[in-house]
């Protein structure tokens, strides 16, 4: 026996004292003959053991009573109900047991060797103050309410954890002081109520083994099991949503005690009823049953009649207690086909639906036969309404996300200015709700500065149609050897006829390429030389060899050669997502210098806007400091977008070449949320000048030349004022100092664009750094290095 008790507030003392004066009162009144005389017998027989009444304080000693402890506890275990309560008398912090009904001893024998009988969420720490408080309601009569529900989980054959819940039972304790003892006052009492956690205060009032704790105590368990799994189902639910892959563990524990089948599975198959479909959860995260490895699939034709007639159309529970039965008489139902796939032998499926709407479908499987049934199918109908309500928000999340990518991916309200859009959403709702009429105002902002630069891929036109080209020609070529062969093998005239043309193609190809050119020699292949090759490949071997490698070479969705093509798509891809992922990260920098507005967009390389001014942020004074900052910050990440640009071409089949521009805007303007367009763009006449210069400047060439302001290896900084020009000189001389860039300054003047005379450009040259090396190098040396 394992004595626990050294810290606690009193000794203890086994004593049966409290039941022997119940059977001496129940003596006095008695009248049934029998009775009194089994009572008189019972006070006779336990005088001979006057220690179970004045106490055993050595509980070794307790075995030598077990006859009569047994006899006077008969009434409290009575025989006749051994078998159903779970009952135990025993005594605290002692693994010792007075007494015991067949089933506490059946469950406890079944849970192993090494099972701890230990309380769920209990802390032994507090045991101490636990101890006090029992004595001041016991002795002194305080009327402390410190109970508190506890339970037990036992593990049982099979795997099964089972949960019990505990009920204490004092009635047959007293207390006793000691010579160490102290009183205890009413004030003593209001201090330690209120400090429940300071176990030394308590040990103050209450030493250490000052009391004598004389007695035992009754324990009842109440098999809680479903009820305890349901309620952490519910917890689950409501805390996770529906399960994933992570704590999926916790809830099939769950479900298998509610259930008691120890391998239990579950699964979860959504549902779209706009589709009429089925279709996984989460990346097939949670298995669906029905749909067994396919991740999407029409309802119809997975389920059979009744089925679908029960779950879709009754949403109802679909049972079926022996799978292969059920196969037997469906064999071309696809549903009986996956079930047996994943040896599934019973199983019930539940409609998860809200509002007479089917949201998805639960599958309990068991992979014996008629262990899940129409019987017990109905403990479902407690844990249902949390799965709906888990799959409800889980579904409305997953739309809210859907909702926030299509705002972040495909409009333009950035989250700088998304407290303006809400404010204007909650006044639009109170106005609908006031008198059912309202209207979703435009959103402007006054007094902007506005920023805006460009990374553009040089000659980009050029470049995709030499990739064309070099396509075209090299699928005219492939089709040229194929027939000079066939020519050789029998030289007829339409062989002839078909070298002369596509020698002629390919000649035009060369020296004039255009979007009719490339068109027509498509149609060409298309529709004349596909069907000649078709009807060449049975000529020979050698010819069918050849078709086949010239197949092999052909882009499967178009039909032509997509080599150099797919090159230069490749490169710009990969050079665009690089730059753009690079200038999302850096932006969440900026954003801390001053919120604003910030907006980034795709073509051959990347462009971008931003507003920067007080209108735009609440609560926050601005100051042209913060836009100094920015056009400082605008400029030197430019300068590491073009050493990204180049270093991510280092194993990339084609290298290309990068301009890069800064438009400088020094007045303010005012934008306004086109709700039409669903963006930012300048609001009014004079504003739309600076709308003009943007679209136009990268053509800009420097005046009286022909030479564009942009050029690759340098950046470009147009401007209009004197004034922009100095700060910007300020900020290079820093960026040069730092090595980003170089010494090959230019100041030009810029030929009128379009409506606008008087533009300026300050030119400088990049420096750039391989990613590799530490030295900053020229433009001219990078090339020699990525062509190397």
């Amino acid at each position: 026996m394992k004595n626990k008790s050294e810290d606690l507030p009193f000794r203890i003392k086994v004593s049966f004292q409290k039941v022997i004066e119940a059977y001496k009162e129940r003596y006095k009144t008695e009248d049934k003959k029998l009775a009194k005389k089994y009572l008189e017998d019972l006070l006779e027989y336990i005088q001979e053991f006057p220690e179970l009444s004045d106490g055993i304080e050595n509980v070794e000693d307790i075995e030598k009573y077990d006859e009569p402890i047994q006899i006077l506890l008969d009434d409290i275990f009575p025989n006749v109900l051994t078998n159903n309560e779970i009952k135990a008398a025993t005594v605290p912090k002692y693994d010792i047991v007075l007494s015991q009904t067949n089933r506490f001893k059946e469950i406890i024998n079944n849970a192993g060797e090494g099972f701890e009988f230990r309380i769920r969420n209990f802390e032994d720490e507090f045991d101490y103050i636990r101890g006090c408080l029992l004595i001041l309601k016991n002795f002194y009569k305080y009327d402390i309410d410190f109970s508190r529900p506890l339970y037990y989980d036992i593990p049982e054959k099979g795997g099964i954890t089972k949960n019990y819940k505990l009920a204490v039972n004092a009635d047959f304790v007293s207390f006793e002081k000691t010579e160490t003892a102290l009183d205890v006052t009413e004030e003593d009492v209001d201090v330690l109520i209120q400090n429940t956690d300071n176990i030394e205060l308590w040990k103050e009032k209450f030493p250490p083994h000052s009391w004598i704790f004389k007695g035992f105590i009754l324990l009842n368990l109440t098999d809680v099991t479903v009820d305890d799994g349901i309620s952490d189902l519910k917890t689950e639910l409501l805390n996770n949503n529906v399960p994933e892959d992570k704590n999926m563990d916790g809830m099939l524990e769950i479900f298998r005690s509610i259930y008691r089948i120890p391998d239990l599975e579950i699964g979860f198959t959504m549902f779209e009823d706009t589709l009429q479909e089925f279709y996984n959860m989460k990346k097939g995260l949670i298995k669906s049953y029905i749909l067994d490895n396919k991740s999407t699939f029409d309802c119809k034709n997975i389920l059979c009649e009744s089925a679908y007639d029960t779950l879709i159309n009754k949403q109802s529970y679909f049972v079926i207690a022996n799978v292969e039965n059920y196969a037997e008489k469906n064999s071309d139902v696809l549903l009986a086909q996956n079930l047996l796939a994943n040896n599934v032998k019973s199983c019930i499926l539940a409609p998860i639906s809200k509002n007479n709407n089917l949201l998805g479908v639960l599958e309990l499987v068991s992979f014996r036969k008629n262990e899940l049934n129409n019987i017990n199918a109905i403990k479902l109908e407690d844990v249902l309404p949390y799965i709906v309500t888990a799959v409800e928000r889980n579904k409305t999340d997953f739309e809210n996300r859907v909702k926030a990518v299509i705002q972040s991916e495909c409009t333009s309200i950035h989250p700088s200015v998304l407290w303006v859009f809400e404010e204007e959403a909650k006044r639009f709702i109170e106005d609908l709700d006031s008198d059912g009429v309202s209207s979703f105002r435009d959103i402007a902002f006054k007094d902007i500065y506005p920023l805006y630069g460009q990374i553009d891929i040089v000659g980009s036109s050029e470049e995709r149609n030499n990739a064309i080209q070099k396509d075209l020609l090299s699928q005219l070529n492939s089709i040229l050897i194929i027939i000079n062969e066939a020519y050789d093998i029998e030289p007829i005239p339409i062989y002839e006829q078909m070298k002369f043309r596509i020698e002629e193609f390919s000649k035009d190809l060369k020296e004039n390429l255009n979007a009719s050119s490339e068109q027509k020699i498509i149609n060409f292949i298309y529709k004349e030389l596909n069907p000649l090759i078709e009807h060449l490949e049975h000529k020979s071997e050698s010819l069918k060899s050849k078709v086949e490698e010239y197949e092999k070479n052909l882009d499967p969705k178009t039909g032509v050669i997509y080599d150099q093509r797919k090159n230069y798509d490749d490169t710009v891809q990969r050079i665009n997502r690089t730059l753009s992922r690079y200038l999302d990260r850096k932006q969440a920098d900026a954003q801390k210098i001053y919120p604003h507005y910030f907006e980034r967009y795709k073509t051959d390389g990347v462009d971008h806007n931003m507003y920067i001014g007080s209108d735009m942020v609440k609560n926050k004074p601005f100051s042209e400091v913060y836009l100094f900052n920015l056009r400082l910050w605008q400029l030197q990440v430019m300068c590491e977008m073009e050493n990204r640009f180049y270093n991510v071409q280092e194993n990339m089949p084609l290298k290309l070449d990068a301009a890069s521009l800064i438009l400088v805007f020094s007045s303010t303007l005012s934008i306004r949320y086109r709700m039409d367009e669903k963006k930012f763009d300048v609001d009014g006449t004079y504003n739309a000048r600076y709308e003009i210069i943007k679209k136009r400047i990268d053509k800009a060439y420097i005046k009286d030349t022909e030479e564009r302001v942009t050029q690759k290896g340098k950046i470009a900084i147009v401007y209009s004022q004197k004034s922009d020009e100095r700060e910007y000189l300020r900020y290079i001389k820093y960026l040069q100092k730092k090595n980003y860039l170089g010494d090959q300054l230019e100041l030009l003047e810029l030929e009128d664009v379009q409506g606008v005379v008087g533009l300026r450009a300050i030119r400088i040259n990049v420096l750039y750094k391989s990613d590799d090396k530490e030295e900053n190098i020229s433009y001219e040396n990078l090339m020699k290095e990525l062509h190397h």
